[in-house]
């Protein structure tokens, strides 16, 4: 049986979402198999569709397991193993899939959403899960930036450096800056992303609020494929993972 679950977590007090054997950090992963295996009386591993860094969140993450005899009906599993797990991390809802079901490798995409306080002064209310930047910020600009991403094209001035992966070709087929009130809400949606390239491309997009950089500086920075183009990687709190597309 291969068993599809979708769970969402605060991240703040985790050290991402991959077990870390052998080291005292603490992971979505290992509270999930952890809480799993209680359930199924034997050794379960579980596999995610994303690799979420230490502070980020998630409302749409996808695991999968297999289990020959699971023992609880599926319509019960979000309980059941809810009562296991800590009040941050929550199973929305668990389904039965193919047996080639993959949860990284059958995904065909991903969105992911970065928010921020844009205020003079900081939200002790939304600290955990947005950036507060207090300087003013032209999301309009910000906008118009985000469009030059969108596309086929090699993000490789958008991958941290020192994380080696077989191309650094990714397809963005939507992206977005939108302020509703003090938030700005940065959409990205892309086929996959490099290793911190969400947190980069918003980072850089801050460049552009800012008036540091123009719009169309970004095109020039994409096309540059140098990282030291970029702006700063911005920090994990404000990102979310929220949904997975098969």
């Amino acid at each position: 049986m291969n068993i599809k679950l979708t769970v969402a977590y605060d991240g703040t007090n985790y050290h991402g979402f991959q077990e870390q054997r052998g080291t005292k950090y603490v992971t979505i992963q290992e509270l999930l198999e952890k809480s799993l295996s209680k359930l199924a009386k034997q050794r379960i591993q579980v596999i995610g569709a994303g690799r979420t860094d230490s502070g980020v969140h998630a409302r749409g993450q996808v695991v999968n397991f297999k289990c020959d005899s699971w023992p609880v009906p599926l319509n019960k599993v979000p309980l059941a193993v809810n009562a296991l797990l800590p009040g941050d991390v929550v199973v929305l809802k668990a389904e039965e899939v193919p047996a080639d079901f993959h949860a990284r490798f059958s995904a065909l995409g991903k969105t992911y959403t970065y928010t921020i306080y844009n205020h003079p002064l900081p939200d002790p209310f939304s600290r955990r899960f947005a950036l507060h930047e207090p300087r003013p910020l032209d999301d309009k600009a910000m906008n118009e930036a985000a469009q030059f991403l969108v596309g086929k094209h090699d993000f490789k001035s958008f991958q941290a450096q020192g994380t080696p992966v077989k191309t650094t070709v990714r397809e963005i087929t939507a992206a977005g800056v939108k302020r509703e009130r003090d938030y700005l809400y940065l959409k990205f949606t892309a086929n996959g992303f490099l290793y911190n390239m969400v947190r980069i491309m918003t980072g850089t997009l801050i460049q552009v609020g800012l008036g540091k950089i123009k719009p169309a500086d970004v095109k020039t920075i994409l096309e540059s494929k140098d990282r030291t183009k970029a702006g700063p990687t911005a920090p994990p709190q404000g990102l979310c993972m929220d949904e997975i597309y098969y």
